[in-house]
């Protein structure tokens, strides 16, 4: 790789990264503040349990248009360029931000606030729809070498969200009354993040499109109709590459719940989940590379195989462990544990999905991919562990993330066997 070469690769990074880190940690404050939103934005007479699930619900219901995202989008990336994609998903996320930061509450507006702020995270969930294919396309194909590594910092920038989304999450409700916490302070990490989408933005819009892109165009080899092409002609890839997705999602909405279930189910303090989520983040940033840089040399499956077994094994022990000793420590530990698997097997991930597709047809194919991966086993995780928690027991979210573990297990295999990934 060349000095130019290295330079634009890690610009890419940079510009991608902008609005991944948005995407996440709007998605990762709505679930840490889900207790205070549901009683904000729903009627005080509903009961808590309910109120919680229809918060959890509002936030799945972003994920049934995210796969409509996913297929405009990436159907326009494909078409346009992959910075056209980017730079129309960070203004849309920027406006969903913009509109649950500022929506005044259910007793201040009455049935009005919660439309509002559902169409907040319909607006994000269109917009995250198109984010992953266009951003993991964009890093990758500005890489000539080191695809893994530098695709793996998809997964990073998730670590820096989670990072500072615990981090909001620990010092608000620590530092602040719940009066102030229920007023005004739940709305600070959603104005903080109004920073990031217009210099996200700029980036992304100063940004040459990738070489391979450019190739495809230049040689008259784009697909008419991509999205159509993908339905048809990869309808296998699509679905292998969606059931690999599986542990990574379900361990960052599983941490994401963390600090929900530490409240709920184990009677912990309200802070008590947002200490480990912040270490898992941090976790996150500083391992992916690592693991993106170690796939580059040994291949993605057989990490992501090794970390999805790892997880499967020891989720359930833990659940024990913590129902049966509930601190700040244990859950804590829980939540690190999950983050080193989630970086262990979401970093190779990116590069993954991307070799299975091809140039012409790559943004829609990981886009479709992984939004019907996400919907299905990570966006509707908050919600179904919410009432699996309420009806059966509160080990319930570890034999689900086993079951994910199985799915995803099958996935990598066909992955290798069918489609001949390393």
């Amino acid at each position: 790789m060349t000095p130019e070469q290295r330079s634009r690769a890690r610009r890419a990074v940079v510009a991608a990264a902008m609005g991944n880190a948005l995407e996440w940690f709007d998605i990762i404050v709505y679930g840490f503040f889900a207790v205070v939103i549901a009683e904000l934005f729903f009627p005080a007479e509903t009961d808590p349990t309910v109120a919680l699930l229809l918060t959890f619900a509002t936030l799945a219901l972003t994920y049934f248009i995210r796969p409509i995202g996913a297929m405009v989008i990436g159907n326009f990336g494909d078409r346009r360029g992959r910075k056209a994609a980017l730079t129309l998903t960070i203004a849309l996320m920027t406006l969903g931000v913009g509109i649950m930061a500022f929506t005044p509450t259910y007793a201040a507006i009455g049935v009005t606030a919660t439309v509002l702020m559902l169409l907040s995270r319909l607006i994000q969930g269109f917009s995250a729809g198109g984010e992953f294919g266009s951003a993991t396309a964009f890093m990758i194909e500005h890489s000539p070498d080191r695809k893994a590594f530098y695709a793996s910092w998809q997964v990073a920038t998730q670590g820096i969200s989670m990072l500072l989304a615990g981090s909001f999450g620990l010092v608000l409700n620590t530092m602040l009354s719940q009066e102030a916490l229920y007023s005004w302070g739940w709305r600070v990490p959603f104005i903080f993040g109004l920073l990031i989408g217009p210099i996200g933005w700029w980036i992304r819009s100063s940004m040459d499109d990738t070489p391979e892109f450019l190739e495809v165009e230049e040689r008259d080899e784009r697909v008419a109709m991509p999205l159509g092409a993908v339905l048809t002609q990869h309808l296998g890839r699509v679905l292998t590459a969606a059931a690999c997705v599986g542990v990574a999602t379900m361990s960052v909405y599983l941490i994401l719940y963390m600090p929900t279930f530490s409240v709920t189910a184990l009677g912990l303090p309200s802070f008590a989940g947002y200490i480990g989520a912040a270490i898992a983040g941090l976790v996150t940033l500083v391992l992916a590379p690592m693991f993106g840089a170690l796939a580059d040399r040994v291949g993605t499956v057989p990490i992501m195989r090794v970390a999805a077994v790892v997880g499967g094994l020891v989720v359930y022990p833990m659940f024990l462990a913590l129902i049966n000793n509930p601190t700040v420590w244990m859950l804590t530990l829980v939540e690190v544990v999950l983050g080193v698997v989630m970086a262990a097997y979401f970093a190779p991930l990116p590069s993954m999905m991307a070799a299975i597709f091809p140039t012409a047809v790559r943004t829609t194919g990981m886009s479709v991919a992984y939004n019907v991966g996400v919907t299905t086993l990570g966006g509707l995780t908050p919600l179904v562990l919410a009432w699996l928690v309420d009806q059966f027991a509160d080990v319930s979210p570890a034999i689900y993330y086993i079951a994910v573990v199985i799915l995803s297990l099958v996935g990598l295999t066909l992955a290798r066997r069918v489609y001949g990934l390393r």
